[in-house]
Parts: C-alpha cells; structure tokens; sequence
C-alpha cells in the first residue's frame, strides 16, 4: 500500500524498498524533480581533536613583502678593537615573524651570525635548543618546544676549533628537528667543512666533500643553502634542492667604499677609480671568481697569479700575468687558511708596483701562522672577510675587516619560506 503525497507528486520508497519510482496525480509513474527543501541544520559529532575545529575558522596572516637586500654599515675603517671590527645591520627589517611557522637554530661554533640572521627578520633572536656534552664527548640535542609542522632552518657553520664535533652537533640536531615531525628542515651551511675534499687528485684518497653531503641527507636534511662554497661542482653531490650563495655584494660594497670615497657628487669617479683597481686571481683556479669580482666593479682589469703547489697548505708563486704597477690590486679568493697562498701573492704584487694591496675572502679559517703572516706590516692595506667564520679575539690583528652576510641569508630564508624564487640572491 503506497501512501499518497503530500504535494500532487513526488518520489516516494515502497514497502518493499524499490527507489527511484514517482507517481503522479492519475497514478502514472514519471520522474519529476524534488520540490526546493530548506537547509537542515546539521551537528557535527565530537571532534577528538578539539583544536583542529578551531583551526578552521583562523584568519590567515597577511601577505607579507620579502626583504630588499641591506648592505651592512661600515663604519670607521681605522682602528684595531673589536667592535671595528663586525659590520652589523643597525635596524631590523620590516618582517614580523610572530605568527609564523618559521623556526630558526644557530650552532655552538657559528658565532653571532645565526642571531643577526634571525634579528634581521624582526626576531629577537634565535629559538631555544638544549645542548650539553657528556663526560665522554657525546653530544645531547633535545628541542625544549614543539616545531611539529613548522619550516625549521639550522644555521650551522662546520667550522673549528673542532670541525668534527661541529659536524655531529648538525647531525644530531637534524635528527632531533626530523623526528620532532618538522614540516620541512633546511640547513644554511655559510662554511662548509670538507669542501675542499672535493675531487680525487691521488690514488686511494677519501671523497670527504661527497660524504658530508651523504651524511646530511641521509640525516633527515631536505634543503641546503651553502655560500661561496670551494667548488661549485660540490652541490652536485647532494641529492636535495641546493642553493648556491655568494657574499659578493657585500664585499663588493665595502670595497668600494675603501677605494672609491670620492664617487658621490662626481660622475667621472667610478671611470677613474676603475682605470686604477684590478681584480687579482691569486691562482688558475681562482679566475671564474676573480672574473666575476671585476665585473661586479665596473669591469675592472684582470690579473692572474700562476703559481704551483708542492704540497698541502704549501703555494709557490711563480709569476705574474696582468699589469698593477701603481694600481689598486684587490687579491680575491674563497678562503684564507694558512694565509700561504695570499700573502705570497701580495708579496709578489708589491714587487710589481702595486700601490695598495687588498685582501678579499668569504671565509676566514685564519688557521696555523695565518694571523702573523696577514698583519705583516705593508702587505695588506685591508684583509676584508666576513662572518660565516666567526674570527676568534687571538686570531684578529688590525688590518683586518669583517662584513656580515646575515642580511644576505636573512633573504635568502625569507625567499625559501615563501616559496619566492630565489635568484636574486645569487648574484654571481
């Protein structure tokens, strides 16, 4: 027996469960569309994860606009303390970091960079980690807050006194940030120890450059950011995204407030100050860079100093190629290490006629004599460096000059963590 509808027609269910049949007034079946039914309020069941319900109703933050690049102030050129000797950024950047996923840790053996980087991008500093060593030497690394879901960026540099133990503190703090359930864990190495480990030039050698990189991803790392590393053929050798930095704008800057003070108000001075600077490649090796240098200075000359190693550490210089009698000479290169290589080059630039003599490197290792061959009197006018090394109070002497990268990297998180291309920021 079918129960007769409420309106002239409709879709009804039988006693025995036939759907989809229709009748009509006269008892004709048709298919006829449903009357219009007002909404029914519907009572979601108990969710077990309360917060998730209030979740929904958050309002994203605002879009936010990346960071032009800071150049970090100079200040006063003379003088040997300590405080000549950082150029830090003075204000921070109009980014608010205080609603976000972003999560920034610093290494022990990194210095003061990481908190610049994090102050640049209006944080007050770094976020906590615990770290203690047991009496054996092992390392402890627990996160004293969650960062499930967040972007976290470790800025280690693997640098000494003790490489190897900066290299198991990243280690372990990976795994820790990885196993904390971060959303995505990106490692900016300003210094990356090993690199120059990079190719086997004897039998039986270690590739130690290409496990380092096994070692970090394998660790739990999806992301590098490195700068100026030895040999830009090292990034090859992970199997994560790289992005390859390079500190060139900042020392570029500085150097040309060193040998150009008189450019403002005349229009002819970055024409004459080029004629008197050349760009010195302190090896065969170092050329693409020294290239690169002098195009960033107005096309300046180039020259090359041909030289020949007889050992590890150990650099001959054999001559010279180019023209720097009563120039400017600018000696670039990745690193100073022993300071062998550099300083034998500025001796050999004296000899030619040069009229200053500049150093400029990203990394100051400044290990074993470097400090004492550097500050020898009338070699160097100014050895430029900047602070992915943090250059320890025994190892500073007075020509020496540090330009900080953190606004640099400072972008450069920025750019990742927004998903914002992130050419800009290689400028070589």
């Amino acid at each position: 027996m079918f129960l007769h509808p409420p309106w002239p027609s409709c879709r009804v269910r039988s006693e025995t469960g036939e759907r989809g049949r229709s009748f009509g007034g006269d008892g004709r079946t048709s298919r006829i569309r449903r009357p219009p039914q007002p909404l029914a309020l519907v009572t979601p069941r108990r969710s077990r994860y309360p917060a998730l319900l209030q979740l929904a109703n958050v309002a994203q933050p605002p879009e936010r606009h990346h960071p032009e690049a800071v150049i970090p102030s100079t200040g006063s050129a003379s003088g040997s303390s300590a405080d000549a000797l950082t150029r830090t950024v003075p204000t921070r950047s109009a980014i608010n970091f205080g609603t976000s996923r972003l999560r920034i840790f610093g290494g022990v053996n990194t210095g003061e960079l990481p908190g610049r980087v994090a102050r640049y991008l209006g944080r007050d500093g770094v976020d906590a980690v615990v770290r203690r060593k047991f009496s054996d030497g092992e390392w402890y690394v627990k996160l004293p807050e969650s960062v499930r879901g967040c972007d976290v960026f470790l800025v280690f540099s693997t640098c000494g006194p003790s490489i190897s133990d900066a290299i198991m503190e990243l280690l372990i703090t990976i795994d820790a940030v990885k196993r904390a359930h971060a959303a995505q864990v990106t490692v900016v190495m300003p210094y990356y120890g090993y690199a120059r480990a990079d190719r086997l030039v004897e039998k039986r050698e270690a590739l130690s450059s290409k496990l380092m990189a096994n070692l970090i991803t394998r660790a739990g790392a999806d992301r590098m950011v490195l700068m100026d590393i030895h040999s830009a053929q090292s990034c090859g050798y992970f199997d994560i995204p790289v992005d390859h930095l390079y500190a060139s704008s900042v020392l570029v800057s500085y150097l040309w407030s060193r040998v150009q003070p008189q450019r403002e108000g005349n229009i002819n001075a970055a024409a004459a100050t080029t004629d008197s600077l050349v760009v010195v490649a302190p090896d065969v090796g170092g050329v693409a860079r020294a290239r690169a240098f002098a195009k960033a200075l107005n096309d300046a000359p180039l020259a090359i100093i041909d030289k020949r190693r007889s050992g590890h550490n150990v650099a001959e210089v054999m001559n010279l190629i180019g023209e720097v009698h009563g120039k400017t000479a600018v000696l670039v290169d990745d690193m100073i290490d022993t300071a062998g290589t550099i300083c034998a080059g500025a001796r050999l630039l004296r000899q030619h006629g040069a009229e200053r003599v500049f150093a400029m490197a990203t990394h100051p290792v400044f290990s074993g004599p470097a400090r004492q061959r550097l500050s020898e009197p009338g070699l160097f006018e100014e050895v430029i460096v900047t602070d992915t090394v943090p250059v320890l109070p025994e190892k500073q002497f007075p020509q020496l000059r540090v330009v900080s990268v953190d606004a640099l990297i400072g972008e450069q998180i920025w750019f990742i963590h927004r998903d914002f291309s992130v050419g800009r920021s290689t400028v070589l």
